[in-house]
This record gives structure tokens, C-alpha cells and sequence, in this order.
């Protein structure tokens, strides 16, 4: 059985096969297929993105298909980066100027105003083209500075005060347990595994 995830981001497809691994499914990207797709995110939600997404690979490749939308939302920001998250300090930001920038927002900001969340989204469509809708949150605080050197995008500077680290300073065995993709993964588990049984 294979699961082709609406993706070309090898840090979320090495997360996403670490998750779901007890699955048995061979789990693909886009790299792996032949057909070139192109898929802009012009929703204005994680919903819209992941249904946007999902539904567009559908089109074109058969099978289960998994699409993620996923970003960090700042209280004190109003709620930003939220779906500009990936591009937040530019369409070819890295993730370094990314938490650059956030941390140049919150600069002033005491340590209890600075709450945060990560939120993902996950669309499944499956062989019927039948979507399904889960979603992950995880619950944080954003640091006065980067630290760590596992996970990426603004795990450097995402603070979990129940761990006493950010999520890059967690090992992978333990971020994939709390984060908010493996929240939203897990959910999205029993669909997966209904479609294993076809």
C-alpha cells in the first residue's frame, strides 16, 4: 500500500515515515513520482492549504494521498507568521532568517507574553477521493534565542517548558511523540489504517 505525501520538504518526509512507521505503508513524495506538479498555497488557513494541496496530487497520481499544512502562531504577533511561516521573511527566506526576523518582532517582549503554538493541518484523500481533515497542536513559548540543532524551521527557538528545551534541543524519538505533526499524524492514523485493510 502507498502513501504519497504532497511534499518535496525531506525534513518533513523523514518525520512523517518516522511517525507512521508502524504502518507498513511504503510512503512516497513528490520526488519520488514522475508526474511534475506544481502547487501554490494560496489559501489563507492550514485547512485550506492542506485541502488545496492534497486534492491538486489527487488530480494527478493515484493512491492515498497526505498533504500537511503547518506554521507557528504568536499570540503577541496577532497570530503570525501562521500560513507565512515557511516564507515569512521572504518567498526564498531560510529557516535561519525566518527565526531572525521573528526574534527582531519580539524583541522587548517579556518572557510572559511570548506564548506561542504550532499548529499542523493534515488532508488525506483517499482511493474514492474522499477527504478527511485532522489537525495537531503544541503548545509552546518563543525563546530570546535559538538553541539546539535537531528539527528545523523554528524549532531553535520554540521553548517547551514542561522538557526545560526548545524542540531542537529534543531527540527525534520524543519530538515525534509531542509535536504538532505527530498530534495531527496520529489522528489521521485510523483512516490510514482503515485504507491498509482495502
Amino acid at each position: 500500500m502507498e502513501l504519497i505525501i504532497a511534499t518535496r520538504n525531506v525534513h518533513k518526509v523523514t518525520e512523517v515515515k518516522s511517525i507512521l512507521s508502524d504502518l507498513g505503508m511504503t510512503i512516497l513524495s513528490l520526488h519520488d513520482i514522475t508526474e511534475r506538479i506544481s502547487i501554490m498555497e494560496t489559501g489563507l488557513t492550514f485547512v485550506e492549504n492542506a485541502k488545496l494541496k492534497a486534492l491538486k496530487v489527487a488530480v494527478h497520481v493515484d493512491g492515498i494521498i497526505l498533504a500537511d499544512d503547518s506554521g507557528l502562531e504568536v499570540d503577541e504577533l496577532g497570530g503570525e507568521p501562521g500560513v507565512f511561516s515557511a516564507r515569512y521573511a521572504g518567498p526564498e527566506a531560510t529557516d535561519i532568517e525566518n527565526n531572525r526576523k521573528l526574534l527582531a518582532a519580539m524583541e522587548g517582549v517579556p518572557w510572559e507574553r511570548r506564548q506561542a503554538r504550532f499548529r499542523c493541518v493534515i488532508a488525506l484523500v483517499d482511493f474514492k477521493k474522499r477527504l478527511y481533515i485532522s489537525e495537531g497542536v503544541c503548545e509552546g513559548i518563543i525563546a530570546f534565542e535559538p538553541s539546539g540543532q535537531c528539527g528545523f524551521g523554528y524549532d531553535p527557538i520554540f521553548y517547551l517548558p514542561q522538557y526545560g528545551s526548545t524542540m531542537a534541543q529534543l531527540p527525534p524519538e520524543i519530538k515525534n511523540s509531542i509535536s504538532h505533526r505527530a498530534r495531527a499524524l496520529e489522528k489521521a492514523k485510523g483512516i490510514l489504517k482503515i485504507q491498509t485493510c482495502r
